[in-house]
């Protein structure tokens, strides 16, 4: 499952790719209660690696899954 994390003041994205078998609604849940907590966000990937953003700088969290192929090009 793959987590893109838009930052504000920042013109790139974080994207976070989760375990295959990650649940989308705890992850949504999971980042409703760091909003609501306050602080920062933590999530880590499937290799272990941990990701950190303070939940002021969030601008948009776009949660979605692998397995839909991305459109590269001018294709219609």
């Amino acid at each position: 499952m793959d987590v893109r994390i838009g930052v504000k003041n920042s013109p790139k994205e974080l994207e976070v790719t989760l375990a295959d078998d990650t649940d989308s609604d705890a992850v949504r849940e999971h980042v409703d209660t760091a909003l609501k907590n306050g602080g920062v966000m933590w999530l880590t990937d499937r290799r272990g690696r941990q990701f950190g953003v303070p939940v002021d700088k969030l601008a948009y969290i776009e949660i979605g899954s692998p397995e839909v192929s991305r459109r590269i090009g001018f294709g219609g």
